[in-house]
């Protein structure tokens, strides 16, 4: 009885170590994702920024409101 026991903590204590480890491996990958998501925001920033500027040099009537050449 007291081997069967013994033989169950060990087999939590392995479980633990390994959801430990999966923890751990979570982390970094949340941590990963959460830095990457931050760089692309800068980017958006950056595009949003660049589309407006580009967007105030562009003409008010542009060739979509041109009559094409046959009429």
């Amino acid at each position: 009885m007291k081997e069967a026991i013994e033989q169950r903590l060990v087999d939590i204590e392995l479980k633990l170590v390994s959801l430990e480890d999966t923890v751990q491996s979570l982390n970094e990958l949340v941590y990963e994702q959460g830095r990457q998501l931050d760089e692309l925001r800068a980017l958006c920033r950056v595009l949003v920024t660049r589309l407006e500027a580009s967007g105030d040099a562009m003409p008010a009537s542009g060739p979509a409101d041109e009559r094409p050449p046959h009429y």
